[in-house]
């Protein structure tokens, strides 16, 4: 396990100084699930939650999450992101997968960029939904992989 770059040799916070570092093409995507009950995956998918289309919504809502990742995680790096999609996926009658996929050319890596997206979307999928179904649970969600930087190519092995 390396050192805790967030803290200084007195135990203080710090921001991380990426000054030195390269620009590189930096990438990541992340996963995260969304379970409820039969009845109300059919109502997300055949477009009939009261509030309006689910899946645009919160598309939308964990696209401007990723942008606004450093206003919510203390002491990330505000970054000029380059792309940031959100895809949905149904895994069976239960469950929905949510992947964020974020680019960016920086310093910095956008891992925290693409799981905060994950969260928001699926936060506003729970919020979307909540009126007809509160036993809705979110989790796990997890970085898939990330690229770019010295500290190389990062994959999930599968089954983890």
């Amino acid at each position: 396990m390396s050192v805790l770059s967030h803290f200084d040799e007195s135990g203080a916070g710090r921001m991380v100084d990426v000054g030195g570092k390269e620009i590189t093409l930096r990438e990541a995507r992340a996963e995260g699930i969304v379970a409820m009950q039969p009845e109300t995956l059919e109502q997300i998918r055949d477009r009939k939650i009261v509030k309006g289309d689910v899946f645009e919504v919160a598309r939308l809502a964990g696209i401007m999450g990723a942008k606004r990742t450093a206003e919510l995680i203390p002491l990330c790096h505000p970054l000029g992101l380059d792309s940031a999609t959100i895809d949905f996926e149904l895994l069976d009658e239960r469950r929905i997968r949510i992947e964020s996929r974020v680019r960016v050319q920086a310093r910095t890596g956008v891992e925290m960029e693409a799981l905060t997206a994950v969260s928001v979307a699926a936060l506003t999928v729970y919020d979307m939904c909540k009126g007809i179904d509160r036993g809705m649970s979110i989790g796990p969600i997890c970085l898939l992989e990330k690229s770019g930087g010295r500290s190389g190519h990062y994959v999930r092995p599968s089954g983890d």
